[in-house]
């Protein structure tokens, strides 16, 4: 059953890229999801583009879209991916915070779930590293993958954390 075994080990406990030759190519997609907690005053110039640096969500968005593109590079045992679709949503969902929400796509023989996750982080830090000057004190939390489709372990749906199987 997938998720039985570490499949980046190999039998002698040697960390090892997985085989995906015989894998069969299906439609992969996931989604993955970050929050930055900021002060008030932070977001409202993020919101009204009053930002000395210009548009902070902008940039974060293509930081996130570029990241996903480079999560083979980043990540040691990751292949690397022609990913067919990315997108960087990014959404204040309280006076503090904002939530992004990465989705990446692709017709290939391994998922994508650390592209989604690399791009939600990496468009968090962007945020932040824009901010900083302004707020050392924003908080990036909650990275998470919230849902995956395709492949042999088929169909994710991240559940309440109160009550998922961690």
């Amino acid at each position: 059953m997938p998720g039985d075994r570490f499949t980046h080990l190999d039998d002698q406990g040697r960390a090892q890229m997985v085989d995906v030759t015989d894998k069969a190519e299906t439609q992969r997609e996931a989604t993955a999801r970050a929050r930055i907690r900021m002060k008030p005053q932070t977001l409202a110039m993020i919101r009204d583009q009053r930002h000395p640096k210009g548009d902070v969500l902008a940039t974060a968005r293509i930081a996130g879209i570029q990241a996903a593109k480079k999560t083979w590079d980043l990540i040691p045992m990751c292949h690397p991916l022609l990913l067919s679709k990315v997108t960087v949503a990014i959404e204040e969902t309280a006076e503090d915070s904002l939530e992004i929400l990465a989705t990446c796509k692709l017709k290939g023989v391994t998922g994508v779930e650390m592209e989604a996750l690399t791009a939600a982080s990496v468009a968090a830090l962007t945020l932040y590293d824009m901010c900083k000057a302004v707020d050392r004190g924003m908080v990036i939390e909650e990275v998470c993958l919230l849902e995956k489709s395709g492949g042999r372990s088929g169909h994710y749906q991240r559940q309440d954390p109160e009550t998922e199987d961690q």
